[in-house]
């Protein structure tokens, strides 16, 4: 088995920004309200032309340059989305192809907001493997195109972004993946979801006009069940590892409300200075909210090389995970 390190990250954000003084003219909410609640002051989104594959294509150039590395040495590419460009070809056909990363193969993953961590859980352990030497990770989610802003409860909380990892294989003495946990609770599938284009509701007049292919979300359940899990599925990953809370460097959870990575550091006893923050900036940016969090961190100065790094998340599904590593870079 290889030793596993991240060796470059690279992200990008449409440069279109949503305002909560913009959504006070578009529903019935207020900058106060959204600020309290969820912590999100501004988002990006993607203008008409921008696909996501557009957006993880941008996010990969950024760390290849940054790893100095050409595309071709690639060997597999993991998209994660839920907002793919199309049901097929996956979008990391269309991003392999415009990378020009020839020779590699590749495959979406959908797990809501635990997709980049499921998707970096993968290509960690295909390298470990020794399958691969590099994999590329992308986070990318325009879902400005799947929410409802006439709906108050969901049209405050998303943006539009990508991010991208290169994962690969580790000198024996680097540091780098050391261990993951995840689950997922199918129960959970009716609190957040997008009802219909699937083939258990096709498109149709009926579907368009009851607008359910937008989310749809119960804030409550979503609430409670990410603030228990989150924390829980942590404490476990760390205990497993002969790990505690002082240990870890840094915590990055997923950014789907201030609350909710509030109160799970609470849950957890990790102290506020420890776990990176930036919804304020870009919303939930679902399968990218993992590598911008990163790459925050690292401009800030808070994440550096050889800290223990805990990344954690709760999705739609109910899909739920954390991951330890110690940072390479």
């Amino acid at each position: 088995m290889h030793n596993v390190k991240i060796s470059a990250v690279g992200c990008y954000t449409p440069p279109r920004l949503l305002t909560n003084f913009d959504l006070e003219k578009m529903v019935d909410t207020s900058n106060e309200w959204i600020l309290s609640r969820v912590g999100i002051h501004t988002r990006h989104i993607a203008d008409p032309e921008i696909a996501t594959s557009d957006m993880a294509i941008e996010a990969a150039k950024i760390a290849l340059a940054r790893r100095g590395i050409d595309a071709t040495a690639i060997e597999a590419i993991i998209v994660a989305t839920v907002t793919p460009d199309m049901l097929f070809p996956s979008t990391a056909c269309i991003v392999q192809d415009k990378l020009g990363a020839k020779g590699a193969w590749g495959f979406d993953l959908i797990a809501a907001c635990c997709s980049f961590l499921y998707a970096l859980n993968t290509a960690a352990n295909l390298v470990r493997a020794g399958a691969h030497k590099k994999v590329l990770v992308i986070g990318s989610d325009t879902m400005s195109r799947i929410i409802d802003y006439t709906d108050r409860a969901t049209c405050v909380l998303f943006g539009d972004g990508a991010g991208a990892f290169v994962v690969e294989r580790a000198e024996d003495a680097e540091p780098g993946f050391i261990d993951f946990e995840g689950e997922v609770d199918g129960s959970g599938g009716p609190y957040l979801n997008m009802p219909a284009g699937g083939s258990r509701m096709p498109p149709s007049h009926e579907t368009v006009d009851k607008r359910l292919h937008y989310v749809k979300q119960e804030g409550q359940q979503v609430f409670k069940f990410a603030v228990r899990r989150m924390s829980e599925v942590c404490r476990v990953l760390l205990e497993r590892n002969n790990l505690s809370v002082s240990d870890i460097a840094l915590m990055i959870p997923h950014q789907a409300n201030r609350r909710i990575i509030t109160v799970t550091a609470e849950k957890l006893g990790m102290p506020c200075d420890r776990v990176m923050i930036d919804i304020e900036k870009y919303g939930n940016t679902t399968s990218a909210t993992l590598p911008l969090a990163t790459q925050d961190a690292m401009e800030e100065g808070r994440l550096k090389k050889g800290d223990l790094v805990l990344y954690a998340a709760v999705g739609a599904g109910y899909t739920v995970g954390a991951s330890l590593w110690r940072w390479a870079i």
